[in-house]
């Protein structure tokens, strides 16, 4: 765990200066004037996602302002970004802030907005035209054109909302038409809806947008034959619609290539309303018809006439439209996303793709066309994911290579679901951390996680190539954690599948934080990682061993979560394509495993004990002050039998590298209290790491506010030795460093360097939004640097990277994700 201090940021940013690679839309970048882009506030989360080509996902707010009263428009939008979040999403609710159009309003925004719904004097409904009337201290919930609008600026391509508007009853007369179908006409964004209000004119209203140039296409959520276009509350109209879609990657396809084509017309995606939310089309006839009739005797005109109409029915009826109106927008909600995630997957391949359509709907999707549940689950039967290949083994989803990616750092450890639960006390309590054996108020955050998997993004934003070796489940959380993947674009050909039939469940780890968000406690289920030795062995043999040997990465990462067995097997392969090593401790109870391993089965080498300085397995440790303490006790501890040595801080060879670091028989608290400070030195922790330096010639030790403490083994020749820069952090040095009538390998050894980095920089307790994640970030960010370096042939040492990664880590300290995207921004600085 690595805590730091930044500068603050904000959660808003401008569309003035937008981040470098951002994509504001397909094959083309937007340019924006100052005055433009003043004008229209993007959010982080929503800018970065779009930067990285995520999915995101357009929401209106009239529904929240003028649809539902206060507090029933907060729980639905709070419901609504959820369901956009679980199934693959970044949610972008707009609205109109102190009459600044916002993209992606943070919670306060939404609270502020949605409360104020009973204001009708202070609060706009805000359409195309009413725009430019917004820039004055009001608030406003956008409609569907203004909402098209404003997710086209920020380049968002898919929009979910409830109905569309459309072309009144009598238009012939009234010409009341919808500023939605114009709208269309003229912006390029896809909405997901269930089809216009049922009290509008079908027929016209499709003949409106035919001359409109808008693509039309109705999802048949597992109907067959022709299919109506939706009625709203009702899944048939009478009226067939032009195109029908089996699944969203037909939709998501019709999108990108219309992109491509550079259409400048926006698309309609019919979704029918739930099959048992579904009002029968002659019942809801009678009670649209006396809607009707008495808007027009109460002079219920124009924008005033669908409120009104509205209303009436939901008192006709007897409220059953009301529950019609939230079941079909969050059905549209999820199937926006699916979409949005589908469409993802084409731009970051580049094809339409046809020619890959075993990798298409259920690989995307998960199975089958039905329409969803509330909870966003697929109705219907479930089944696996087709696209995988069962070749009779223990594991399936062949790796498929690809030809032009050549990784450079290989990580081999967990993949998981995270649960991050803030504890959250409530208004007037003083209470910082949960109450046991009852339950506690918290937000509770679900990320892609697993210290194998932080580790490599962190990498992979970092600039390194990487590959992924990790297991999953053949489960729901093993399906979603793949799909995430391939929205993170991290490659997934190192991630084997286990069979149903083994019981392996994917790794979950659930975080339980205090108030200030620090870890109370954690539960880890990684019994996929560390169980089955012949299962994971097997997967080791067949596939992680070609691929390793195949590319020969300059770098190889494990984490603590493997078996001995599995630790041995690896080590032993990446000394023989002469890898530098990398171990991350993951905790306290995991850490040991690194001096219990077995002969490698593979035969290769791999000792039982390991071995010391200059030719260790490990090359960098990374542990907290926690896992460091462990490390220790277990490797001094008199219960571990080594033969005739007691412990391993009794072995001969760990002896003569211990003496060759040329510290005196005195001791060397003084110097240690100079390199460090008299705080750590109580605590035993430079003192810790001299002791395990034998083993691992780099420490990195995170030490939470206090910074990092690097200590390293500096070799004999090095010429570091004998730079000025260097002198004051050099602990000892050996003064038979090179003699040549030294048989036993500590001749090899130079000195010693310690140096405490702390913290560069300050973050205020109120901006850490999560520290899961943050020490793996730190050794991502390392490793990453040294495997440019390497890449580069220029020499790049552990100490150049630290202030840069503990930077990273700082970025994720800020972000509710396991990893920071924004780590990102630091990779040019590697150049």
């Amino acid at each position: 765990m690595l805590s730091l201090r930044l500068v603050n940021r904000t959660c808003q940013t401008s569309l003035a200066a937008p981040r470098t690679g951002t994509r504001l839309g397909v094959h083309h970048t937007r340019k924006w004037s100052n005055s433009r882009s003043n004008l229209v506030k993007v959010s982080e989360e929503v800018q970065q996602a779009i930067a990285e080509n995520r999915p995101v996902v357009a929401l209106e707010s009239t529904i929240y302002t003028h649809g539902f009263p206060y507090p029933d428009n907060l729980a639905l939008a709070s419901r609504l970004e959820s369901l956009v979040r679980l199934n693959g999403g970044v949610p972008a609710t707009i609205g109109i802030i102190d009459g600044v159009p916002k993209v992606g309003l943070g919670a306060d925004d939404l609270i502020r907005l949605v409360s104020s719904s009973s204001d009708a004097g202070n609060l706009m409904k805000v359409s195309r035209r009413d725009l430019a009337f917004a820039y004055r201290p009001f608030n406003g919930g956008t409609t569907v054109s203004g909402t098209m609008i404003l997710a086209h600026l920020a380049g968002i391509k898919v929009f979910a909302t409830g109905g569309l508007g459309g072309v009144h009853r009598g238009a012939e007369v009234t010409m009341d038409v919808s500023a939605d179908l114009t709208e269309l006409g003229r912006t390029p964004v896809a909405v997901i809806s269930s089809g216009c209000k049922s009290f509008l004119d079908i027929p016209k209203t499709l003949e409106y947008l035919e001359t409109q140039g808008v693509a039309v296409a109705t999802f048949a959520d597992g109907r067959t034959g022709s299919v109506d276009f939706p009625a709203f509350y009702t899944r048939e109209s009478g009226v067939r619609s032009p195109v029908v879609f089996q699944d969203e990657i037909s939709a998501a396809r019709v999108i990108y290539a219309s992109h491509l084509l550079g259409l400048q017309s926006g698309m309609v995606f019919a979704n029918p309303i739930p099959e048992h939310h579904s009002i029968p089309f002659e019942k809801m006839e009678v009670s649209i018809a006396q809607a009707l009739q008495e808007a027009h005797a109460a002079g219920a005109t124009g924008a005033k006439s669908t409120p009104f109409i509205l209303a009436k029915i939901k008192e006709l009826t007897g409220n059953k439209s009301v529950e019609a109106n939230k079941a079909l927008v969050e059905a549209n909600v999820i199937r926006g996303t699916k979409v949005a995630v589908a469409l993802a997957r084409l731009e970051r391949d580049g094809s339409i793709g046809l020619k890959n359509e075993q990798h298409s709907a259920a690989e995307v999707i998960g199975p089958g066309p039905r329409n969803y549940t509330n909870d966003g689950v697929p109705g219907g039967p479930a089944s696996a994911i087709q696209g995988s290949t069962r070749s009779g083994t223990l594991f399936h989803n062949k790796a498929i290579e690809l030809p032009d990616y050549k990784p450079t750092v290989f990580v081999a450890g967990s993949l998981a679901v995270d649960l991050a639960c803030d504890f959250q006390p409530r208004a007037g309590s003083a209470a910082s951390t949960p109450a046991p054996h009852t339950s506690n108020p918290a937000r509770v955050i679900q990320s892609l996680g697993g210290v194998g998997h932080n580790v490599a993004r962190a990498a992979q934003l970092m600039g390194a190539r990487v590959q992924l070796c990790s297991v999953v489940g053949d489960d729901l959380a093993g399906k979603a954690a793949l799909e995430a993947l391939n929205i993170e674009k991290l490659p997934s050909t190192g991630i084997a599948t286990l069979e149903k039939e083994s019981g392996a469940r994917t790794a979950q780890y659930v975080a339980v934080n205090d108030s200030s968000k620090d870890l109370v406690i954690a539960m880890a289920d990684m019994s996929i990682i560390d169980g089955d030795d012949a299962s994971l062995l097997k997967t080791f043999e067949a596939r992680w061993l070609p691929s390793l040997q195949k590319h020969k990465p300059s770098h190889v990462v494990l984490d603590a979560n493997w078996s001995p067995k599995l630790l041995s097997a690896w080590l032993a392969a990446a000394h023989e394509i002469s890898a530098h090593v990398t171990f991350e401790p993951v905790s306290t109870a995991k850490v040991t495993k690194i001096f219990q391993l077995p002969p490698s089965s593979s035969g290769r080498g791999s000792a039982s004990v390991l071995p010391v300085f200059p030719l260790p397995q490990i090359h960098l440790l990374t542990p907290n002050d926690h896992e460091l303490a462990a490390l220790h006790a277990f490797a001094s501890s008199s219960s571990v039998s080594l033969g005739n040595n007691p412990h391993h801080f009794s072995r001969d060879d760990w002896w003569r590298v211990i003496n060759a670091f040329g510290i005196p028989d005195t001791g060397a608290r003084a110097k240690l209290c100079l390199a460090t400070s008299k705080a750590l030195v109580d605590q035993g922790i430079p003192q810790q790491c001299l002791q395990l330096l034998p083993f691992f010639p780099v420490i990195a030790a995170k030490l939470g506010r206090q910074g990092v403490l690097l200590v390293q083994v500096l070799p004999a020749g090095d010429p570091r030795l004998q730079k000025a820069e260097y002198a004051e952090f050099m602990l000892s040095r050996n003064p038979t460093a090179g003699a040549e009538e030294e048989p036993n390998g500590s001749e090899s050894i130079g000195g010693v360097y310690m140096r405490l980095f702390p913290p560069p920089e300050e973050i205020p307790a109120e901006e850490i939004r999560s520290v899961n994640g943050v020490g793996d970030t730190f050794a991502g960010a390392l490793v990453a640097g040294l495997a440019r370096g390497k890449e580069n042939g220029r020499e790049t040492h552990v100490e150049d990277l630290v202030d840069l990664a503990q930077r990273a880590a700082g970025l994720t300290l800020r972000s509710l994700e396991a990893v920071s995207g924004e780590v990102a921004s630091l990779k040019s600085l590697l150049n």
